[in-house]
């Protein structure tokens, strides 16, 4: 039954008071018309309760934007929501069309540093560029919509992705982003299968920026950290405050680091990050639930910069490093012809101190409330 404005409705209650549903809620379609983004297509979906999301047809089905009752969840930059034709695969090129966003998925061959792999046939012959392909093909098969279930109004979005190159992978992504009417919550549920007749490595990284307000000096990160492992040796020199947000400065370069989480018995685990002071009384927090069996990897990536102010909460199932280094310590996931690996991830938003309080208490028990050991890792 959705909460709105403080009070419950059943479907009849409502529909009694509301022309139709998208006067509270709902999902629209949209398309952006300016600039780089002309011509993108996108979808609103909003909850009635303030949240609000944008997704990008043409950028994967990502998350391009998200506010709640005004105030942003994610970084974006100031290239926007480029169309796909503008993306530059090559090196570093992806960072000229990274829109930010609340998702920008990495993948589904290899994602992480620029690099090169002898394996990669005809997919690597100019090198592998960062973060992949995936987040620059538009999605086909598209679907939206919503339905009452009883009395809860549930809303959708879906459709499919197909990362292929002629002599090489051919990795179909099938997404389907969903919430309900009241809620302040989200889920997404991703299926990926090799379409290919050959066995096909596979990687793939959510890649969640989170920014101002939500973001900001006092902000702290959540994590049921066993290890946290300093990427680069200038990480390295911060790794104490690895929880913590210092305010935008000029010239600061980022910080990556990779965790250990710990899990409940059957592998579901809780990441979130929270500010108690984005207004006056008004904390705000978005916390991400899923199985570390699937999503084994967290990278946390820590951009202070004045303008690049961002942090990057990103479950994965790999370190970013490179298919090379990955094949080599045995993490590596082959997919055989016709197979398929399904993840799921919820997002749900915290609005008040019990539910900050109650995330907190959540992680504290995954953990036993024991530090986490600090560490480098084995890599560049």
């Amino acid at each position: 039954m959705p909460t709105l404005f403080g009070r419950h409705f059943t479907c009849d209650e409502l529909l009694r008071k509301v022309g139709r549903i998208e006067q509270v809620g709902g999902v629209q379609p949209l398309t952006l018309a300016e600039g780089r983004e002309q011509g993108v297509r996108a979808l609103q979906l909003r909850t009635g309760t303030g949240l609000s999301l944008t997704v990008a047809v043409d950028r994967a089905l990502d998350l391009v934007a998200a506010e709640w009752q005004g105030r942003s969840l994610c970084w974006q930059s100031p290239g926007g929501v480029a169309h796909p034709s503008y993306c530059e695969p090559a090196g570093l090129g992806w960072l000229r069309t990274f829109p930010g966003g609340l998702l920008a998925t990495c993948g589904l061959t290899w994602y992480g540093a620029p690099h090169d792999d002898p394996q990669a046939g005809v997919e690597g012959h100019s090198g592998l560029g960062l973060h992949g392909r995936i987040g620059a093909i538009p999605a086909r098969q598209v679907a939206w919509g919503g339905e009452w279930e009883g009395d809860e109004y549930v809303m959708w979005v879906e459709g499919q992705m197909e990362e292929w190159i002629l002599f090489g992978p051919h990795l179909e992504l099938r997404r389907r982003l969903w919430a309900r009417l009241g809620e302040n919550r989200f889920y997404l549920r991703d299926v990926v299968t090799n379409r290919g007749f050959v066995p096909q490595e596979h990687m793939i990284l959510y890649h969640v920026n989170l920014g101002f307000p939500l973001l900001d000096e006092g902000a702290r990160c959540l994590f049921p950290a066993r290890k946290v492992l300093a990427r680069t040796a200038y990480a390295q020199q911060s790794i104490a405050q690895w929880d913590r947000f210092e305010p935008p400065q000029p010239g600061l370069e980022e910080r990556v680091y990779y965790y250990e989480l710990a899990a409940r018995t059957d592998g579901r685990t809780c990441v979130a990050l929270v500010n108690r002071a984005t207004d006056a009384g008004q904390p705000l927090g978005l916390a991400l639930r899923y199985n570390l069996a699937m999503l084994p990897v967290l990278v946390h990536w820590k951009m202070p910069g004045a303008g690049s102010y961002v942090t990057g909460v990103e479950p994965g199932t790999n370190f970013g490093d490179g298919r090379p280094r990955e094949r080599e310590a045995g993490r590596m996931i082959v997919l055989e012809p016709g197979e398929s690996r399904t993840y799921e991830i919820e997002f749900g938003l915290l609005t008040t101190d019990e539910q900050l309080e109650a995330v907190e208490e959540e992680i504290r028990g995954l953990t036993g409330g024991e530090p986490p050991e600090l560490g480098t890792a084995p890599v560049t």
